[in-house]
């Protein structure tokens, strides 16, 4: 199995590296990833502009781009064939409405885009508890190897959330669930004329049976997304066919 890895904290960062080791146990690993902090970039690309790509080792490099761009120059400018995208371990929860400022899901979404599978596995943070990557990286195996083992559905890719403190790995479940729709915690303190985001990650609303509630409950929250497009229902108009509208 041939597994590409990538993600928006940066080559050098500690969760690319816990990445690396989980993702070891499966297969031949090469990593393409931002030569900088991507955070919050979403799904945006760059088509405009040339992208430097260096190479850091043999199969390893780093692309001065979005985690998207890497994920394309890696699939589609190198040519290079991989059975799996894996983008993560991202320092903080992806959940919810996350999923569409992250640059961690977008990596995976856009391998999905390109007809590669692929997960987004990301590390929520319950502040003051310190980080602890040997867990993660135990937790991220047990996903990792619980999605390879799922049956493959084309067109969708998985988003991962491992949970944050653990205080008994062994009791940790596996839940599948469905994305929280609640948005965040929105608030902003005011300055003048500048505007500091002040929102809480803890004080976002946590639907019951989402994964928001299920990750801040402890749980490793495993969900599939679909990005095929919707089938508009028959009572919609079709193009073209809209009722002429007369103003006085």
């Amino acid at each position: 199995m041939r597994i590409l890895l990538t993600n928006d904290d940066g080559f050098d960062a500690p969760g690319l590296a816990a990445l690396r080791s989980a993702a070891g146990d499966f297969g031949e690993v090469s990593l393409l990833a931002p030569a900088s902090q991507q955070s919050y970039v979403g799904h945006r690309v760059s088509t405009a502009s040339p992208l430097r790509l260096t190479e850091l080792a043999p199969g390893d490099f780093h692309l001065d781009g979005t985690p998207a761009d890497c994920v394309r120059v890696a699939l589609r400018g190198l040519g290079q064939t991989f059975d799996w995208v894996l983008s993560g371990i991202n320092h903080g929860g992806n959940l919810g409405a996350d999923v569409y400022t992250s640059g961690t899901v977008a990596a995976a979404r856009e391998a999905a885009l390109l007809g590669v599978s692929a997960i987004a596995i990301s590390q929520f943070h319950r502040r003051p508890h310190p980080d602890d990557w040997a867990l993660s990286i135990a937790l991220a195996k047990r996903a990792i190897q619980h999605i390879f083992a799922a049956p493959s559905s084309p067109n969708t890719y998985w988003n991962v959330n491992l949970p944050h403190p653990v205080s008994n790995p062994n009791a940790i479940s596996l839940v599948h669930c469905d994305i929280d729709p609640a948005p965040l915690d929105v608030a902003f303190t005011r300055q003048g004329q500048d505007f500091l985001y002040a929102g809480r990650y803890m004080a976002r609303t946590a639907s019951p049976g989402h994964d928001v509630e299920h990750c801040f409950g402890g749980a490793i929250t495993i969900t599939q997304i679909r990005i095929s497009p919707l089938k508009l229902p028959s009572t919609c108009h079709k193009p073209g066919a809209f009722d002429t509208v007369e103003y006085a």
